[in-house]
This record gives structure tokens, C-alpha cells and sequence, in this order.
């Protein structure tokens, strides 16, 4: 079937402005993008609407229990950091048009033997053994990962070991290094990390005295609120050089920073998320441990100033939140907060988009996905108001188009799976996981 979108403004990346064009969508494909096309089986009038990509989160743990909040939110595609390729298989290898978003994902990250997250398990690979992580990089090759994730606590020679692995299956490779004391964003780009999260490892290549773990002293010493600029954009040229993408979850420190107070709007994903108890649990406990939050939140201006600075350098920055696993990171919604926050970090309104559409889309390497251009995947948000004019008006959406398919957010939130539907799911991943021996007696999976 073939659906009309009728005369909306269109985001033409090229042009750098909404033009007034018409949509035709055949199957999950977008057909033609032209003026007065007649033809389609089903019409949407657009007329005063706008029409911008789907949006694109690069840095998220999705679950089923609220993956259609991000759809409902105009996120079509997610890049999932960490988790279980076994458990996402169902979502991964849904129809295009499913009201779930695109997933693209590692498996368990890899991380050493002082692993923040314990022993061993579904999520996490915890080791020092070098031949492990080259085994456990190959596994994840043969389950389908789309690219390996390398954790903080990891020796550097076991890190070099999985990036050396993971090139020779032509897989790139990201780093967390937030709470890295042996390895900085230096070091990890000389090894060929394709990929920093969370601009991690910057503050321990400016400041070699200092890591997460430090004394108070040694914090009070570095100037959180004026960064040294010229610093950070050494740095940044040099992981510009060796190719690094930068994806700074700047939502993710400044709900940090802001605590109790944490960012939130009155929206209905967002009241559909604080029905979900499992997530305001976990958000709440991660609240009974605000001296390490407020830490956290220091960094929020250094991280701005990095992913701005990167971006003037020529670097390539992606939008990415962290989802859940930020405080108050509420699924699809935290996206648009990080867009308020690249504009409030000197991102003008067109690269802020760009950043999290067309240029997301590039740095996955998935040309169909991003832009409003022929041949593409028919994933669009329309939306009430120009974000041009101000990015708060991503907020306002009147339709998500999810594989050439239209629901109104109301329909997508209704697609959220009940807690016997989730609970059901769970205890068969529960299964799955002790019959594989994935599972230690001391470990939960949520």
C-alpha cells in the first residue's frame, strides 16, 4: 500500500531549511519526495506540519517493557550499548513497520575483572584473560553483534587485544572510560577505538592526576566551570585524526546535575514511563547515591564544551542519552532533551538535528536511514511546530511514520506490553539464561 504525505514543510539537509514537498511512501520505502504528487492509496494532509527523519538515540539500553516509549517519542532507531543480542532477538528481527524502534547492537561488554557490574554475566564479560576477550569478541561476531563494547575497568593490553580482534571481522569497536584509570580518550584512539561514549577519557588526558576515584582535592584543583579549551581541542584533533566518533550523552550528566531536580516536562511519554515501576525503582535508588551523582554532574560543562569544540574541530558528534541507565533518562524523551542541550552547548538548531538524523545515520554507516530522500527507510516524525525555529518543537509530534506505516503517539504508547506480558518474557530470559550458565546465583538481571 502506498501512503501520501501531502504538503508539509520537508527537512532538506542539503538546503539546510523545510521545503514544501510531498511524501510518497510504497511499503516501508520512501518512493518519491517532489511537489503536487497525486498518486497514493492513503492521503495524510501535512499541510502546516513539519516533516523532519526519525530521530536516532546512539546510546541506549532498550528493554521491552518500554521500547515503544521511544517510538512514541519520534526515536525510529536506537543503538543499543550493552545487553544481550538473545534478548533483543525478537525486537531486532521485527517487520520494519513494528511500533518498536530499529535496534542496532553489541552483546555483553567487555570489561575486566573489577568489573563495576560483578562477575560475569548475560550483560558482561568480566576478565583479565586475554584469550578470553579475543573468544568472547569472536562469539559476538558469530551471534551478530554490530559492533564491540569495551569497558572501563578493562587492562589496557586485554583492550588492545579486543580492538586487534575486532578489526580482523572488519567490527568497529567503543569505549566507556568514565571510570578508567589506566586508559584515556588518547590512549584508547591510539589503540583504534572507533567510538567514545560519553566524551570519557578527555578529563584523564587533560588532568593525568585525576579519575573518578580521586581524592576531593584533586577535584577542587581542576576548573569545572571555565574548561581549558585549548586542552580539550588538542585532544579532540587528535582522536579527530584517527577517525573517533563522538558521542557525548550530555543528557546523562546534566540529569546528574541536577538531582532531585531533574529534568522533565509534561508530556505523555513521559507519564507513560512513570507507570513503569521498575524504571522509577531504578531511578530512585540511583538517587540514594547523590554524592557519586553530583560527581558525575560536575563534569556537565567540560562535556558540553568537548562535544561543541569537537563538532568546530570536524569531528563527527552523535546525539545519545543512556537510556535508562542515566538518572531519569525517560525512554525517547531524553533525546529531545539532549538536542535542547547541544543547541544550549553552541549547536545551532539544523547541526543539532543533523546530529542526531542525517549524521547518526552516516556514522552507523546505514545511508538508508537519517534523511528524507528517495530510496530510504519511510521513517519520519511530523511534527506541530518548525524546530528551526526553536529545537523544543521536536517535542510536539503529531505522527511518527515507522516503516512506511503511521501512528498517532497514542497509538504507540498503547503498544507498550502489559507487566504480565514483560514478566512473562522475563521468566523465559531467566530460563534461557541458567540452562546457557550466563546467570551467577549472585547477579539480577534488572
Amino acid at each position: 500500500m502506498s501512503v501520501l504525505l501531502k504538503g508539509g514543510q520537508v527537512l532538506d539537509f542539503e538546503k539546510g531549511q523545510f521545503v514544501q514537498k510531498d511524501i510518497l511512501l510504497n511499503g516501508n520505502k520512501i518512493l518519491a519526495v517532489a511537489t503536487n504528487l497525486q498518486t497514493g492509496s492513503e492521503i495524510i494532509d501535512c499541510s502546516g506540519k513539519w516533516i523532519i527523519p526519525g530521530l536516532i538515540d546512539m546510546h541506549v539500553h532498550i528493554k521491552m517493557g518500554f521500547a515503544p516509549l521511544f517510538t512514541a517519542a519520534g526515536v525510529t532507531t536506537v543503538r543499543n550499548m550493552a545487553g544481550s543480542l538473545y534478548e533483543l532477538h525478537n525486537m531486532i528481527e521485527a517487520p520494519s513497520d513494528a511500533p518498536t524502534p530499529r535496534i542496532i547492537s553489541t552483546d555483553r561488554l567487555i570489561d575486566g575483572s573489577k568489573s563495576l557490574w560483578g562477575e560475569t554475566g548475560p550483560f558482561n564479560l568480566s576478565t583479565d584473560d586475554e584469550r578470553k576477550v579475543i573468544e568472547e569478541v569472536r562469539r559476538q561476531v558469530k551471534e551478530g553483534a554490530s559492533f564491540i563494547k569495551v569497558y572501563n575497568k578493562l587492562m589496557p593490553e586485554m583492550m588492545r587485544a579486543a580492538v586487534e580482534e575486532a578489526k580482523l571481522h572488519h567490527k568497529e569497536v567503543s569505549c566507556d572510560l568514565i571510570h578508567s584509570t589506566q586508559v584515556n580518550a588518547v590512549d584508547a584512539a591510539d589503540m583504534g577505538i572507533d567510538w567514545n561514549e560519553h566524551a570519557s577519557g578527555f578529563i584523564q588526558a587533560m588532568y593525568p592526576q585525576w579519575s573518578t576515584q580521586a581524592e576531593a582535592n584533586v577535584w577542587n584543583e581542576i576548573p569545572w566551570d571555565e574548561p581549558d579549551e585549548d586542552s580539550i581541542i588538542e585532544i579532540c584533533r587528535h582522536l579527530i585524526k584517527k577517525g573517533v566518533k563522538l558521542c557525548p550523552t550530555i543528557a546523562f550528566y546534566d540529569q546528574a546535575r541536577l538531582l532531585e531536580n531533574y529534568w522533565k516536562i509534561t508530556h505523555p511519554v513521559i507519564d507513560k514511563a512513570f507507570e513503569n515501576q521498575g524504571l522509577i525503582a531504578q531511578w530512585q535508588m540511583f538517587l540514594q547515591h547523590s554524592a557519586g551523582l553530583e560527581l558525575l554532574g560536575r563534569q556537565h560543562k567540560i562535556i558540553k564544551k568537548i562535544a561543541y569544540l569537537y563538532h568546530q574541530a570536524g569531528g563527527t558528534v552523535v546525539t545519545g542519552t543512556d537510556t535508562p541507565a542515566g538518572i531519569f533518562t525517560f525512554p525517547g524523551m531524553a533525546l529531545h532533551r539532549e538536542l535542547e542541550l547541544f543547541v544550549e552547548s553552541g549547536f545551532t538548531e539544523i547541526e543539532a538535528l543533523s546530529a542526531a538524523t542525517i549524521n547518526a545515520a552516516k556514522a552507523l554507516q546505514r545511508i538508508d536511514l537519517g534523511n528524507i530522500i528517495v530510496g530510504n527507510m519511510a521513517d519520519l516524525a511530523i511534527l506541530e511546530n518548525n524546530p528551526l525555529v526553536d529545537i523544543k518543537h521536536t517535542r510536539k509530534i503529531s505522527l511518527v511514520v515507522k516503516g512506511g506505516k503511521a501512528f498517532t503517539p497514542k497509538d504507540l504508547l498503547n503498544a507498550v506490553p502489559s507487566d504480565e506480558e514483560v514478566e512473562r518474557f522475563l521468566e523465559k530470559l531467566l530460563q534461557h539464561f541458567e540452562e546457557v550458565g550466563l546467570l551467577p546465583k549472585n547477579q539480577q538481571m534488572y
